[in-house]
């Protein structure tokens, strides 16, 4: 898999570097690089207690996006997936801690523990006051003697950071840290392993399946558990985390693993919120990228049982960009649409060969979702299937409430439907196009015609004729040659369809701005879906 990264002995520092220059000046680093790699704070007087993290890169933001006022003091870098040196994390308390101590706060992985572990018996040689705690927070392996430090390390850093911030000692920040260490419990999952720079990827979790309590290194998890959808996976995650909860209101740290879209991060938080135990969720960090495995498609969830003090703590504003702050859970909040918006829709009626016809055009299209999907991904972005299958779905769901036996009301009833359910130019050209069919068949136009003006219509406004490669190809010859019946119908538009594979320059849609060697032999699939609607009708 080809990353954006120049040489792989590099992109540790160089990433830093990066990470310094767009700091405004709030952090630096030491001198040392590369074998002494850590990022501290600029304003730092050894005032308070300083608070020391880090491990292994690979986990970005963390851990040195959270370096700054009100969190960590500084950070030690390793390389991807490797503890730093001791070296390293000695050089790290030498530079930050004065007269009120220094707290490290390290993640439960042997090198970590033997390096910072180390590191802190020789600064205490110096004379300087160290304490060191141990996170393990991860619950995949219940009866592990030494569970692994994740995500849930973002608690410690931030009600630690508070306490030292506020100008308490060295033992009361310890005994915070200990103190939310002792309650916080996560769990994540992945539907792929990481890719380590420089290396090849393992491809261990197959498709269709999907990995339950991994670790941060792209270590595997306990068990491959089956996919289908992010309420499924949610599930299974909820099911581990209430075992080992009580019934207290819990903070949900929500974290993406690195490779998860934002838009399905929002997804499993809804999920979250309504799982297991959802109902113990009163506040959440995030969803964000904050304790990342590189690029893994995955996220874990980290449970803590805060009290008020803790959550005074971890809604105490920082100016890190990479903490996304703590916000309490609410009911979604539902507005009135503006006057004149909401619809006026007609009085429903049954005609049960009308229920049965719709219904069954509905299924075409729910059945060709994943190939028109494909056939899309040729020329669009490969969702022509899923709007259409959507569109149907959202109609039957609709169908007591459709004016069925009124065809006038019923073809204004379905274009306000999929103007409603149906997204991108499609829903709007449709709902066109039904708008339209209904005033003509309310002006006396017989069935054939009504269509023909609603196709009109869509032309006028959509500025697509015949030969520009869009459903036009289909549906403009489907309608003409309907007066010679239904299978005439089907064959002209299977024609049609057919016709836009040798069609290598759009004239609209989104096709228009592919080149024609991706276009040769692949069918619109707008015209597809409307040649496979005439065909079932003619069978």
């Amino acid at each position: 898999m080809a990353q954006f990264i120049n040489k792989r002995e590099d992109v540790v520092t160089e990433a830093i570097d990066g990470l310094l220059a767009t700091s405004g000046g709030k952090l630096a680093r030491l001198d040392g690089y590369p074998h002494i790699r850590v990022v501290i704070r600029n304003d730092w007087d050894k005032s308070k207690v300083a608070l020391v993290s880090g491990g292994g890169s690979g986990h970005e933001p963390a851990h040195a996006g959270f370096v700054g006022a009100g969190m960590l003091t500084a950070a030690v870098c390793g390389d991807v997936f490797a503890s730093p040196s001791v070296d390293a994390v000695l050089a790290g308390i030498l530079a930050v801690t004065g007269p009120a101590g220094c707290l490290l706060i390290v993640k439960n992985y042997t090198g970590d523990r033997l390096n910072f572990g180390l590191a802190a018996e020789r600064a205490r040689a110096f004379g300087l006051n160290v304490s060191m705690v141990i996170v393990d927070d991860d619950i995949a392996l219940p009866d592990l003697p030494q569970p692994r430090g994740v995500a849930g390390t973002l608690f410690v850093h931030k009600i630690a950071g508070a306490a030292a911030e506020s100008g308490a000692d060295l033992e009361t920040v310890t005994a915070a840290a200990k103190r939310v260490i002792s309650s916080t419990k996560s769990i994540g999952m992945s539907l792929d392993t990481c890719t380590v720079p420089g290396s090849p990827k393992e491809n261990r979790i197959p498709h269709g399946m999907a990995e339950l309590g991994l670790g941060i290194h792209g270590e595997a998890g306990i068990e491959q558990v089956a996919f289908t959808d992010a309420k499924t996976a949610m599930a299974a995650v909820a099911a581990k985390l209430q075992a080992t909860i009580g019934e207290k209101s819990h903070v949900a740290l929500i974290n993406n693993l690195g490779g998860t879209s934002v838009l399905e991060m929002s997804v499993l938080t809804h999920e979250l919120l309504n799982s297991a135990v959802g109902k113990h969720i009163s506040h959440v960090v995030g969803p964000a990228p904050m304790m990342t495995s590189l690029d893994m498609q995955g996220f874990s969830i980290s449970l803590y049982p805060a009290g008020k003090a803790d959550l005074d703590a971890l809604g105490k504003a920082v100016t890190l960009s990479a903490w996304p702050g703590l916000h309490a859970v609410g009911s979604i909040s539902i507005a009135a649409l503006p006057d004149g918006l909401k619809p006026i829709t007609p009085l429903p009626s049954d005609h049960k060969p009308t229920r049965e016809f719709l219904i069954s055009c509905c299924n075409v299209l729910i059945s060709a979702e994943r190939d028109l999907n494909a056939l899309d991904a040729k020329s669009g972005d490969g969702d022509t299937g899923s709007t259409l299958a959507g569109a149907a779905r959202a109609l039957i769901k609709a169908m007591d409430r459709l004016p069925l036996s009124d065809q006038t009301q019923l073809y204004r009833a379905i274009g306000l439907e999929l103007s409603q359910t149906m997204g991108g130019s499609s829903g709007v050209l449709l709902a066109i196009f039904f708008a339209a069919a209904g005033d003509g068949a309310s002006s006396g136009l017989p069935m054939r015609d009504a269509l023909k003006a609603g196709l009109a219509r869509i032309q006028e406004i959509g500025g697509a004729s015949v030969g520009d490669r869009t459903m036009i190809d289909a549906l403009a010859p489907a309608l003409d040659a309907l007066a010679d019946g239904i299978k005439a119908a089907a064959i002209a538009a299977r024609t049609g369809a057919d016709t836009t594979a040798k069609l290598v320059k759009a004239k609209a849609g989104r096709a228009v701005y592919i080149n024609a060697k991706q276009l040769e032999g692949h069918a619109d699939p707008g015209a597809e879906a409307v040649a496979l609607l005439f065909e079932h009708l003619a069978n």
